[in-house]
């Protein structure tokens, strides 16, 4: 987990470090308290400290972004880039995110057809694609991989080793790569983990693991 420079950027928000002043009026700012776009509209950055970030249904913005709390991009909403420090983000049915979707201590869920252009990344806590789109691989420490059916990863996957403070869970991640799905690039997993892989399933090279085949929807 190479780059953490948005997450790191709110981090010294929440302990009170100078930050440079939003550059556009339609910025959304909170602290203890949800930065909320409305349905079709459009804004900037939008973020928030000790609260969620809830982006509407075919809403516009920049980068959408908090620390402790939540990101949630509505349907067909869009976005240059999503991060959460100890949240969950969601990304609605059909939405887009042009450059990376980032968490640490936090589950990202891409709904169907949703289409992340950059990187999927977190620490801990699950990634799950359900008949979506990835375009610049997904990476973990900890957390579950499941590239749901008729899901798209360009970039491969990687799950590195627990290292410094970002340490991670000691459990074993699981890795399943669903019925009809493809991932282009190399599989590699720096750390022992349990990988399935539907048998109608395209994946690319693996490395540091063994391919454990099932049929149906779910092994």
């Amino acid at each position: 987990m190479r780059h953490y420079s948005t997450i790191f950027i709110l981090a010294a928000f929440t302990l009170g470090l100078p930050l440079r002043a939003a550059a556009q009026d339609s910025d959304i700012d909170k602290i203890n308290g949800t930065a909320r776009v409305e349905a079709g509209q459009h804004a900037g950055d939008v973020s928030s400290v000790n609260g969620s970030v809830d982006i509407g249904d075919n809403a516009i913005v920049q980068k959408a972004s908090t620390v402790n709390g939540s990101v949630e991009l509505g349907d067909k909403a869009q976005a240059s880039e999503l991060g959460t420090v100890n949240g969950a983000i969601t990304l609605g049915r059909g939405s887009r995110v042009r450059g990376e979707v980032e968490a640490v201590n936090g589950h990202i869920r891409l709904n169907d057809a949703a289409d992340v252009g950059g990187k999927v990344d977190n620490v801990n806590g699950g990634i799950e694609l359900d008949a979506a789109h990835v375009g610049g691989g997904i990476e973990t420490v900890s957390g579950d991989i499941t590239v749901g059916a008729n899901s798209r990863v360009e970039g491969g996957i990687l799950v590195d080793k627990p290292h410094g403070w970002f340490s991670g869970s000691s459990r074993t991640p699981e890795v399943v790569i669903g019925p009809h799905a493809v991932v282009q690039g190399t599989l590699e997993f720096r750390r022992e983990v349990v990988l399935k892989v539907s048998d109608s399933a395209q994946i690319g090279p693996v490395k540091g693991a063994t391919p454990v085949k099932f049929s149906g929807a779910m092994p």
